[in-house]
């Protein structure tokens, strides 16, 4: 697929993103997707594998966070896309704010997103996750 291809599909996941659009997003990946986030000491920290996993993940996230994410720049080379990017929102557990620059980087193969690896500022989602000797803001 042409790196235009490629960027248009990692753009229709992210709008699946934004819109709630579970079934649209998971149309988008192959069936052995590899989502890595990388870190430890967080729900969403780990590597899943195929789409029954990558289901689970977005409903702990739809659990734990309410986040706005949005991509700012794509940049191509063969079949990876890496795409910058800044999210906006709040732990649920904590009602804590965070703002998040975050990386994407994706492979596209045939259409279909095989791998995704995140890079998030996990202070930043460490700080809204704590909660105070007070309990939850």
């Amino acid at each position: 697929m042409s790196l235009e291809k490629n960027i248009q599909t990692v753009k229709d996941f992210f709008a699946a993103i934004a819109r709630g659009d579970k079934e649209g997003l998971l149309a988008l990946v192959a069936e052995d997707i590899q989502w890595i986030i990388p870190g430890e000491d967080w729900p969403l920290a780990g590597t899943r594998h195929g789409r029954a996993e990558l289901a689970d993940l977005l409903e702990t996230a739809s659990k734990s966070i309410e986040t706005f994410t949005e991509p700012r720049e794509f940049v191509a080379q063969g079949d990876r896309v890496l795409v910058v990017g800044v999210a906006t929102g709040k732990i649920k557990a904590t009602n804590k704010p965070f703002k998040d620059d975050w990386i994407f980087a994706i492979t596209v193969r045939d259409g279909r997103l095989t791998n995704i690896r995140e890079y998030v500022d996990t202070q930043a989602l460490a700080r809204a996750s704590q909660v105070d000797a007070s309990g939850p803001a």
